[in-house]
């Protein structure tokens, strides 16, 4: 009887602690605590502000300090002075409740895009887009396809030689169909590379020999700019990666160029159709950059030229992914000719990114101009640099099929360090 009472009085202490300690969860001092990050990453030059319930306060924990606190009753705000990092303490009635560590970054900005520009990615090697079959006088067959070679595979080698480009292949065909001997095929894959023999087969109906496959070698379409670092020339646009149109595969790069472009009408978007800007290289086709990567954040290389928007050609400031908040931004686009203007769209969500992601915010367009004139997100758009509270914050890169006013974008840090960009140089501590 008595150990029943025990495990009875126990019951109710253990629920009572655990409501207390519910309690304390949702106590708004604690929700505030815990909503408080370990470390704050700001620029030279910037703020970082949070709430706080009164009896939180702040207090820096070095006297040499590269930033200042400024308290207000609800709220405290962070000022970045130098580049360097510091500590913050948060007290709760005058007891230590958090550590922060706040690193202050140097001052960097780059110069946004807007511009509409052509893309011509050159392959490395030539890129396997589908297979045919050969009219022989045995019947319909593909040695491509009978050698192992698949869709989205790449050509890089044919008998010892590298292959470059289309016109690369045609010799090695005639020669081996002569000769009656077969083809050794490098080829890459995904998953790594590989030999296979090819035997090209004669048509007879136009007395050649053939691979059983189609084949390219580049691929050509246009985008937007996304930002231009001044003192390297780097440059980064379109936000997504660029895929054949035929294998769906993104394009392996062995290099490329930009040229400048001109749009020329544009398919609006609608319900379950994204739209798109038709656009054409201009007259002269002057090479602008290079391109040396092309991955999941966009196209990237060196400018060779000065490439202006017109609108807005001085460097801003950029915002880390747990700096962009939701609410009102801009995006500057050329949705006629070559004239870069700026629109007006809401920053839906916010995603705070510790690691580079092609997703991290979802963006609505409300311009009633750009609405009109496309019904949102168009292809072509993609790269279309987002501003907000006069920072460059991301990119467009997806529109939703179901609803052309709405997409995604990608956050600038990750697209600054696909480019090779380093913006976070490690400061020295000056913490006590």
């Amino acid at each position: 009887m008595k150990s029943l009472k025990l495990e009875i009085i126990r019951k109710i202490i253990g629920g009572i602690l655990l409501v207390s300690l519910i309690s304390l969860i949702f106590f708004q001092p604690v929700q505030q605590y815990l909503s408080v990050p370990k470390t704050i990453t700001v620029f030279e030059g910037q703020d970082y502000k949070f709430q706080k319930a009164a009896p939180v306060t702040a207090a820096l924990v070095s006297h040499n300090s590269n930033i200042t606190v400024n308290e207000e009753k609800h709220s405290v705000s962070v000022n970045a002075t130098e580049k360097g990092k510091s500590e913050m303490l948060l007290e709760y009635a005058g007891i230590p409740i958090k550590k922060v560590d706040v690193n202050v970054l140097k001052d960097f900005r780059v110069i946004p895009g807007g511009q509409s520009i052509g893309v011509k990615l050159n392959t490395v090697g030539v890129l396997v887009v589908g297979h045919h079959l050969v009219n022989t006088t045995n019947g319909k067959k593909s040695p491509g396809e009978i050698a192992g070679i698949k869709v989205g595979d790449i050509i890089t080698e044919i008998n010892g030689s590298k292959i470059e480009k289309m016109t690369d292949v045609a010799p090695f065909v005639q020669a081996a169909g002569q000769n009656g001997k077969a083809l050794d095929m490098m080829i890459s894959r995904d998953s790594g590379k590989f030999k296979t023999k090819l035997t090209p087969l004669k048509d007879r109906e136009e007395n050649s020999y053939k691979l059983g496959l189609y084949i390219r070698d580049s691929a050509a379409g246009i985008g937007t700019m996304t930002f231009i670092h001044p003192q390297s020339k780097k440059y980064g646009a379109l936000g997504h990666v660029i895929s054949d149109m035929d294998t769906k595969r993104p394009i392996v790069v062995e290099d490329g160029q930009i040229v400048r472009s001109t749009v020329t009408s544009i398919e609006k978007g609608s319900n379950g159709d994204p739209g798109e800007k038709l656009a054409r290289f201009s007259s002269d086709r002057e090479i602008v950059g290079n391109i040396k990567k092309n991955s999941p954040f966009g196209i990237f290389g060196e400018l060779n030229k000065d490439l202006k928007n017109g609108i807005l050609d001085k460097p801003l400031p950029i915002a880390l992914s747990h700096q962009v908040k939701e609410g009102p931004a801009k995006i500057l686009t050329v949705v006629n000719n070559d004239k870069v203007e700026e629109f007006n769209i809401e920053i839906v969500s916010t995603i705070p990114q510790k690691f580079p992601a092609t997703k991290g915010m979802v963006i609505k367009v409300t311009d009633p101009k750009l609405l009109e004139k496309t019904g949102g997100i168009v292809q072509g758009m993609s790269g279309s640099p987002i501003i907000q509270d006069g920072k460059l914050v991301g990119a467009v890169t997806h529109v939703f099929v179901n609803d052309p006013t709405s997409g995604y974008g990608v956050h600038i840090e990750w697209m600054l360090n696909e480019a090779g960009i380093n913006i976070y140089e490690m400061p020295k501590n000056k913490a006590s």
